[in-house]
């Protein structure tokens, strides 16, 4: 398979088209010249090509209706137009036809390369932010948030519902329960997903730089302000703009942030005249904010403008359903990252990780599952290794439950059809990805299947 860019010349003109061919060779492209437009027009294949060059003027099917053929086969084609008869109105209509360039006859090989270069970097840049747009999609897709526990179903559903709706939504839970990546999936399954996402930590910043940080200043508002800065408020212009912790603002930037809400303008520092921007606020706090709401360190009626939705994330331990399917995601890519083939977590491993509360939630868990790997030698992260990083629980309690056997028993099994119905769920019923997932043999995941009859509509 060639790097060289392959570029396809079309010109009734034999010499020219020779002479153009050369000089693209020697550039070190990829370069096939033809002579008759429609053998060009046929020989097109979208994929083949990385540009085409075609004259206007040429017998049977001209340059225009070349062009149209080519575009209606791959429009993302960049043409470049030759002609020695530019006029504007020429122009305009190759141009309507989705002709990137024109060029006059005659011209310079310099001249050539030089346009040639100018669509293929344009090409690229587009090609480059199509892919960006698509991997950032893909990564905040609902079906990429991990879990299969009926609460975090609840949570998607609920999220689904909003992400559409331009509106202020404050969500709530510990430290580490995925916060963020909930306000993520928010922004780019809404309207604004073409726009930015810009998340600020309000806890992060000391009281005398959150006000510049989120509104700005103008030049002289204050010392060292020698020049006017745009806020971060000013830079979501369009999209979201996410306030984690957000029961650390201090009443004077409240004071703001609550004008902006109901007014959809403030003031930068300094500055006498109001900014105006559309943007749509999501926070997030740990807290109890109502507690703070009642003991008057947080406004009731910024409280309200920020709580117009609430969505409310369980910590891990409530979802202990999920506990195999996040392990797994982080297994997998630590695989991808370091080129290493754990292929998931050891039997009493797994009982370890089920029965652990993680006070850290989430995060924990991705740490501890990093951590674990950097030392694990063998195919399956074991309990001695895990054990480095979390509190286990006495031996008589993990694998088995003493007299309790029978409700340990019916709970594994609750646990693992949760665990396959994910499985499944995630993979869109593919055994083989699904068995690869989990670190397994499709044999047991076909098994497991019929041992407790998860039929295609429990994960379809």
């Amino acid at each position: 398979m060639t790097d060289k860019k392959r570029i396809m010349l079309i010109d009734n003109e034999e010499a020219l088209c020779r002479m153009m061919e050369a000089v693209l060779l020697d550039n070190g492209y990829a370069v096939k010249a033809f002579t008759r437009s429609f053998e060009a027009a046929e020989a097109f294949r979208p994929g083949d090509w990385d540009l085409v060059v075609s004259d206007i003027k040429m017998p049977g099917m001209d340059g225009l209706e070349v062009l149209q053929k080519l575009k209606q086969k791959d429009p993302g084609i960049p043409v470049i137009m030759i002609t020695a008869y530019a006029t504007v109105e020429m122009s305009i209509q190759a141009l309507r036809r989705g002709a990137y360039d024109m060029l006059t006859k005659p011209f310079e090989p310099e001249e050539l390369l030089y346009r040639i270069k100018n669509a293929l970097k344009h090409t690229q840049l587009l090609e480059e932010n199509r892919e960006l747009r698509e991997e950032l999609v893909g990564k905040f897709r609902f079906d990429n948030i991990i879990g299969a526990s009926e609460g975090l179903k609840e949570i998607l559903t609920k999220v689904e519902k909003i992400a559409i709706r331009d509106t202020s939504v404050l969500i709530t839970g510990e430290s580490g329960t995925g916060k963020e990546l909930i306000a993520q999936a928010i922004h780019y399954n809404s309207l604004r997903k073409e726009k930015k996402f810009i998340a600020i930590n309000c806890g992060a910043l000391p009281e005398s730089l959150l006000e510049s940080e989120l509104f700005g200043y103008k030049k002289g508002a204050f010392t060292g302000a020698k020049e006017n800065r745009q806020g971060l408020l000013e830079a979501a212009d369009g999209g979201t703009l996410f306030l984690d912790e957000v029961g650390n603002l201090p009443m004077n930037v409240q004071k703001t942030l609550l004008r902006f809400l109901q007014e959809q303008e403030f003031h930068r520092l300094g500055d006498t005249t109001p900014t105006r921007v559309d943007v749509r606020i999501l926070s997030a706090t740990n807290s109890e904010l109502k507690n703070a709401v009642k003991s008057g360190a947080f406004r009731e009626d910024l409280y309200y403008r920020l709580n117009v939705v609430n969505i409310h994330l369980p910590p891990l331990r409530e979802r202990r359903a999920d506990i195999p399917l996040l392990a797994a995601h982080f297994i997998t890519l630590q695989n991808k990252k370091f080129g290493t083939r754990v292929r998931g977590l050891a039997p009493d491993a797994l009982d370890a990780f089920i029965q652990f509360d993680w006070p850290g939630n989430i995060r924990q868990l991705r740490n501890v599952v990093e951590a674990s790997m950097a030392l694990e030698s063998g195919e399956y992260l074991s309990q001695p290794v895990i054990a480095q990083f979390i509190d286990l629980p006495a031996a008589e309690t993990l694998g088995e439950s003493g007299g309790e056997e029978g409700d340990y028993v019916l709970a594994l099994a609750r646990f693992e059809t949760d665990y396959l119905k994910g499985l499944l769920r995630k993979h869109q019923g593919n055994i083989e990805a699904a068995a690869r997932d989990a670190g397994t043999n499709m044999a047991t995941i076909y098994r497991k299947i019929k041992k407790y009859a998860i039929r295609k509509e429990d994960y379809s």
